[in-house]
């Protein structure tokens, strides 16, 4: 082992999270080392956001077209699912991190690659590829931002199926004849939702009673009913007891005894930190746990280790995880400066206030679903005093612009208290471009009399604005 290199921030992951953390105590002046025993880049952009997105461009630009009038009889036929794959590689960068890692350089940040471990207060061993080890120092901050990896349930068989994660399904190679879905959040109905289009007949399979669980109840009804209509089945209030694999088809069991056949199975029944083996001990936590952080990301009962992004559990999205780095990367500048007093109040420059109130989220189905904020059981259970607005968005003069038959459906929830909005969702397609002013709302706390002269153009779907707050003024 090499003596000790001192930086002022170590940082645990190059993914997005790691990177502008980084990022963010070099533009502060402090000296930074990466450290990364995979791809530079991260899950985001080689096997979550980059290359799903890839994948269901495609998939949403035609069914867009198809919705129209005098485009719809030009886009017949299947989708050439050769070039989707390969536009797909071509986002996730065909698995090099050549310019990632020339990035990181930029900035100037030192990256480290190899297996990161804690070993100790302030301190980090980097084992190497080739066994050598490092050891770095951090004057000021860890920040362990090494994200989150596929929880798979312990099912009989499973070890022995070498079932899709989210990994293999949007990095797969080709399009399965048949795909069991086991899952019905996120990841689930993305992947239905392309993979049905690339040519699989898929079964999804989710053992609550909707899809999109975590959503209001009429985002999940409106994707499965979509995606029943493209031709996938998808049974909810079901278990999967048991897999099993022979001559290359899958067989799940479900229930009621009931086998059901496909040629590959993916499971996207949650996630589980990447922390089992970075050292945690050392510094007296549970290796393989989610680190619980106050709203400047500093882990609890320590003033130098920081936990960033999917690792604490509080909004496992990467525009989250980056807007917690910006948050973090300020506190450590800051504590590292010597500022005694950090602005730390409600939408403080050094609170992560927004994990609590005004995440958003799109889910790239067919209708897209997207969110801001809290749904109506959420700030229920709150305790807030709540009125929930809703409007059918096929009623709003761009929405039949945009597509015949255009179906989808708004939701804003007031705190009739204070008079601003506690959340909005927006189901339909191409509603996600709507929802960074929902965002704005929520975060702003935009009285909603402010909000009656924010006066949406004409037509424009957006236009759902101005009859959501019709229907709440009466």
């Amino acid at each position: 082992m090499t003596q000790p290199i001192s930086y002022d921030v170590v940082v645990l992951g190059a993914g997005p999270v790691g990177e502008n953390v980084a990022d963010r105590a070099r533009a502060g002046g402090l000296s930074a080392a990466v450290v990364e025993s995979e791809l530079v880049g991260g899950e985001c952009s080689y096997w979550a956001c980059m290359p799903s997105k890839a994948l269901l461009r495609p998939v949403i630009a035609r069914a867009d077209a198809r919705r129209v009038p005098g485009v719809r009889q030009a886009v017949q036929g299947p989708l050439d699912s050769a070039a989707v794959l390969a536009h797909r590689d071509e986002f996730a960068s065909h698995w090099k991190d050549d310019g990632q890692v020339d990035w990181v350089r930029s900035i100037g940040a030192d990256l480290y690659r190899g297996q990161g471990r804690l070993a100790g207060p302030r301190r980090v061993t980097v084992t190497g590829p080739d066994g050598t080890v490092t050891e770095l120092t951090a004057r000021h901050a860890v920040a362990v931002c090494t994200g989150s990896r596929a929880a798979l349930p312990s099912l009989p068989g499973l070890a022995d199926v070498a079932p899709w994660t989210s990994r293999e399904a949007t990095s797969a190679d080709h399009v399965p004849g048949r795909l069991l879905v086991v899952g019905g959040g996120v990841v689930a109905s993305e992947m239905a939702t392309a993979w049905q289009a690339l040519g699989s007949q898929v079964t999804v399979l989710e053992r609550g009673s909707r899809l999109l669980g975590r959503m209001e109840p009429f985002a999940g009804e409106l994707v499965a009913e979509a995606l029943r209509e493209a031709g996938a089945e998808v049974r909810t209030g079901v278990n999967v007891t048991a897999v099993a694999r022979k001559d290359g088809t899958v067989t799940a069991t479900i229930d009621e005894g009931t086998t059901l056949e496909g040629d590959e199975i993916l499971f996207a029944t949650g996630r589980a930190p990447r922390t089992d083996d970075i050292g945690l001990e050392t510094v007296g936590l549970r290796p393989g746990s989610w680190l619980t952080t106050d709203d400047t990301l500093r882990v609890e009962g320590s003033d130098w280790l920081y936990a960033v992004g999917d690792v604490n559990h509080r909004a496992l999205l990467t525009h989250q995880g980056k807007y917690q780095a910006r948050i973090a990367g300020a506190a450590i500048t800051a504590r590292a400066q010597g500022v005694p007093l950090l602005e730390t109040d409600r939408w403080g420059a050094h609170s992560a206030t927004a994990d609590h109130a005004a995440v958003p989220q799109v889910v790239f189905t067919d209708p897209e679903a997207a969110s801001a904020g809290l749904t109506l059981a959420e700030a229920e259970e709150a305790g807030h005093r709540v009125r929930a607005v809703d409007f059918d968005l096929g009623g709003v003069a761009g929405a039949g612009l945009y597509a015949d038959g255009y179906t989808g459906r708004a939701r804003m929830v007031v705190d009739l208290d204070r008079e601003v909005l506690l959340g909005v969702t927006f189901v339909g397609p191409g509603v996600g471009e709507l929802i960074h002013s929902a965002t704005v709302a929520v975060a702003g706390e935009v009285p909603v009399d402010r909000l009656w002269h924010a006066v949406p153009a004409y037509p424009t779907v957006s236009e759902v604005w101005l009859r959501l707050l019709e229907a709440y003024r009466g």
